[in-house]
C-alpha cells in the first residue's frame, strides 16, 4: 500500500527538515505533502548559523533533495509542494526552477496526481493581522475579522492586479482549481484548514479587539463549504499551530472526506503518515 509523508508549517527550521529527511531515507515513502509556511520568516535567522542570510530554497532546500534523490534513485518520492502565508510569493520562482529539475511539483493553483488519486494545491488563507499579503484572500465576501488586515492593505513581495485582490475570494479560487471534476479520490493540500472545525481554532478564546470578541476560528468558511459539498478523500491542512495542543485532535471527519492539521506550534516536527486508500488509519508523530 502506498506511503505518504505530510509535513507543514516547518517556518524554516533545519531541524525540522533535517528529521524529515531523515525519516525519507528510512522509510521510502511514495509521496511527501508540504502544506506551506516553509521558508524562515522575515527577518528570522535560521537554526544554523552556517546558514544564515542564503537563499533558503536554493542553498539548503534544494541541495537537500538533490541529495536525497541521489541516495535513494528510483525509490525517491514525488514530492508536492504549495507555500503559505509566511512565505513571500517571490520565491515562486526557486520552486518553479527546482521543479523544472524534478526535484517536486508545485501545485498552488495546479492539478497533479499519485498513482489514481488526484492532488490539487491550494496556498491562500482568509485575512490575517500579519501585512504580507501575498497569500491572503477574502474568503466567501469582502469581510475582514476584527483585529486582522484587509488582503487590500499591508504589502506584497509581487505585484498583484488590484481589482484581483478586491474581488476575489477562495470561494472562486477553489472552483476554479476543480471545476466540475469529481473528487471521490482527490487528495487537496491546502494550507488553511476549514472554520468551526477542531482543526482551526487560535489561542483567541476571551480576547477582544475594540471591545469586540475574537473568534477562536481562524479556518476558511469557503474551503469548510467546498468540502461539504464536493467531498474530496482527504484534505491535508496546516496554518494554525496550536490547534492540535488546543483541542487534542489533529483529525476531523466532514461527511466522507477526512481532514488532517499537520501544524504543530513546538519546535519537534510533526509528522503525519498517511495510506490513502485508508486515511482514517492516519498517524501523527513528533519528532
Amino acid at each position: 500500500m502506498p506511503l505518504c509523508f505530510f509535513a507543514t508549517d516547518l517556518h524554516g527550521s533545519t531541524h525540522r527538515y533535517e528529521c524529515l529527511f531523515e525519516r525519507i531515507l528510512r522509510d521510502s515513502p511514495d509521496a511527501v505533502f508540504l502544506g506551506g509556511d516553509l521558508l524562515p520568516r522575515v527577518g528570522q535567522p535560521l537554526s544554523s548559523s552556517s546558514e544564515e542570510d542564503c537563499d533558503f530554497i536554493s542553498n539548503f532546500l534544494v541541495p537537500q533533495c538533490e541529495r536525497i534523490r541521489q541516495a535513494m534513485a528510483a525509490r525517491y518520492p514525488r514530492v508536492f509542494v504549495i507555500l503559505g502565508n509566511d512565505d513571500p510569493r517571490c520565491e515562486e520562482e526557486s520552486l518553479f526552477s527546482a521543479e523544472s529539475k524534478d526535484i517536486w511539483r508545485y501545485v498552488h493553483g495546479r492539478k497533479d496526481s499519485i498513482a489514481q488519486f488526484p492532488v490539487y494545491g491550494y496556498a491562500c488563507v482568509p485575512p490575517t493581522p500579519f501585512l504580507l499579503k501575498d497569500w491572503e484572500r477574502y474568503d466567501v465576501s469582502r469581510y475582514t475579522p476584527p483585529a486582522s488586515v484587509s488582503p487590500e492593505e499591508g504589502y506584497r513581495s509581487v505585484p498583484v492586479p488590484g481589482n484581483h485582490i478586491q474581488w476575489g475570494t477562495i470561494e472562486k479560487d477553489l472552483e476554479t482549481l476543480v471545476g466540475n471534476d469529481e473528487l471521490e479520490k482527490a487528495i487537496l493540500l491546502l494550507h488553511t484548514p476549514p472554520a468551526e472545525t477542531r482543526l482551526d481554532c487560535a489561542a483567541l478564546d476571551g480576547m477582544t479587539y475594540e471591545h469586540v470578541p475574537l473568534d477562536i476560528h481562524i479556518g476558511s468558511i469557503a474551503v469548510r463549504r467546498f468540502i461539504e459539498r464536493k467531498q474530496p478523500l482527504l484534505t491535508l491542512h496546516g496554518h494554525v499551530h496550536e490547534s492540535t495542543r488546543l483541542t487534542g485532535q489533529w483529525m476531523e471527519q466532514i461527511g466522507r472526506t477526512v481532514c488532517i492539521n499537520g501544524a504543530h506550534d513546538g519546535p519537534e516536527l510533526a509528522l503525519v503518515r498517511f495510506d490513502p486508500t485508508s486515511p482514517m488509519n492516519a498517524t501523527r508523530q513528533l519528532l
